[in-house]
């Protein structure tokens, strides 16, 4: 046989489409050729292969090769393709027979010595493959992973004589069987830990309870970090979809994947993160922080510090809950349902308002730190909370905050009631965000005169009956009440808060 195929995946995003390895032999000068959108790397792969084959003791043909990875207008990337060249060279010379590889896909990388080494990016290949109802063929180091992927046969192999050997029913490799990893334990951090605070606590509850973007407004020191980094540990856990779906993300990014197994990521980047670290990109598109973020909390803290422009790519993927990264020649597509959470001063000295210390800031200097934030940004954000200097009795006070504990059931409970609609109040449709809330007419006349007086958009009061929807479904009522909307308007009037009063 002098025409053999063997099945793999490439990795694009978190996509992983399958690419048949097409290998001829022919007669003419001995040479290889490989097409098929190669980059660099799976270029490389030929003098791989060729060491490979020949130091693990097979028989290279010195013939004229012709590689095709299909299909050709898919770009490969990486050595995960060293593999299954390797093995179509060796079945389509005979040295292995076709029907060992059927119903098998397989990836790795080759070693000169014929040594599996491990690729990235293996779990959304793996997911790829159980749904096609495969086996999969990886080096030992990616077994792990695969496995995760739940229903899939995985054949861990730490050599390629490994491979034949078991495709030549010589030596069968068993099945890779690995437990998933433990549960990572819940912060350490309690919100019975914040001393005073009430109205940022019970913000912080009401974000938690439907998926609300928050901002914390105040001066140095008032606990707007320790705040955020609560925010977790009043979250439920993620759900198995959800943690395959974050662990995904780790997967194409090379990070461990037992780190935080089960947990809600919290992604805290650094105020000089360029805008492709932020939302992904780069020559070869990665994940950014908004992705590795994917079901858990992004905090942005000294947010006008951020400059705008690295702000504003933000603005569609809170919206969409993805971001879309094209190029010219090829686009990737990640998952981005974040929460946001964000942390400012409100002047920048930021004693703006503070009864502790007087603010030397110009009134330029304000107009211009504020103005770092635009209105369709703030806009998006449903909950704008100023978190105010404690007075010293409070901070002294023995008096211990309520723990995560009892916050996150109420949490929970509210989730049941906003699951049972389709969707968290935070991205339920318009449609059914109207007839959730089923206002009186009464209720909407006052809305509408609120409305006009704050001068608030179309999205603002959309957010607000997101927010009086939660704060509806804490209070275990069927809708949203006047005594809602009032909290809910309360919630957005950042310009009182940045003022200083």
């Amino acid at each position: 046989m002098t025409l053999s195929i063997v099945r793999t995946r490439a990795g694009l995003g978190l996509e992983a489409p399958e690419v048949l390895v097409e290998v001829h032999l022919a007669n003419g000068l001995p040479g290889i050729t490989l097409v098929g959108l190669p980059e660099t790397a799976v270029r490389e792969s030929r003098e791989r292969v060729r060491s490979a084959l020949v130091n693990a003791g097979f028989d290279f043909p010195l013939r004229r090769i012709t590689l095709n990875l299909a299909p050709a207008d898919l770009p490969k990337e990486g050595g995960r393709f060293d593999l299954p060249i390797a093995l179509g060279i060796l079945v389509a010379s005979g040295q292995i027979p076709a029907a060992a590889l059927a119903e098998t896909e397989c990836a790795g990388e080759l070693a000169l010595d014929g040594a599996l080494r491990p690729v990235a990016g293996v779990l959304p290949l793996a997911l790829a493959t159980r749904r096609a109802g495969r086996r999969l063929i990886v080096p030992r180091a990616n077994a792990d992973e695969a496995a995760l992927a739940g229903g899939l046969e995985v054949l861990p192999a730490d050599h390629l004589l490994e491979v034949v050997a078991h495709l030549l029913g010589q030596a069968p490799i068993a099945p890779h069987r690995a437990s998933r990893p433990a549960e990572a334990p819940l912060a350490g951090a309690d919100l019975a830990e914040v001393r005073g605070q009430h109205q940022a606590r019970r913000a912080l509850e009401v974000a938690a309870s439907g998926g609300h973007n928050l901002l914390l407004a105040g001066p140095p020191g008032t606990g707007k970090t320790m705040l955020a980094s609560r925010l977790p540990g009043i979250l439920p856990p993620l759900t198995e979809d959800e943690t395959l779906e974050v662990a995904a993300v780790r997967s194409v990014c090379g990070l461990p994947l037992d780190e935080g197994w089960g947990r809600r990521p919290f992604r805290a980047p650094h105020h000089t993160a360029s805008a492709v670290a932020l939302v992904g990109g780069g020559s070869r598109p990665r994940p950014g922080e908004i992705s590795l973020a994917h079901r858990g909390v992004l905090f942005l803290d000294e947010l006008p510090e951020f400059p705008r422009q690295v702000l504003e790519v933000m603005r569609e993927p809170m919206e969409s809950g993805r971001i879309h990264i094209a190029r010219a020649s090829h686009e990737r597509r990640y998952p981005a349902r974040f929460q946001l959470v964000a942390a400012m001063n409100p002047c920048p000295c930021g004693h703006l308002g503070d009864p502790r210390r007087a603010c030397h800031c110009t009134a330029a200097q304000i107009q211009r730190y504020q103005a770092r934030l635009s209105g369709p940004l703030l806009d998006r954000i449903d909950l704008q909370v100023e978190v105010p200097a404690l007075p010293p009795e409070q901070l002294t006070a023995r008096e211990r905050g309520e723990p995560s504990e009892a916050v996150r059931e109420r949490v929970l409970a509210a989730r049941e009631r906003q699951w049972a609609r389709g969707a968290l109040n935070a991205h339920l449709a318009s449609r059914e965000l109207e007839e959730a809330c089923a206002l009186s007419g009464a209720d909407r006349a006052w809305l509408a005169g609120v409305l006009e007086r704050l001068n608030l958009s179309a999205r603002a009061y959309h957010r607000v009956l997101r927010v009086a929807l939660t704060l509806a479904d804490l209070a275990g009522e069927a809708r949203p009440g006047r005594e809602q909307l009032i909290e809910a308007i309360g919630y957005r009037q950042l310009d009182r808060l940045l003022q200083g009063r």
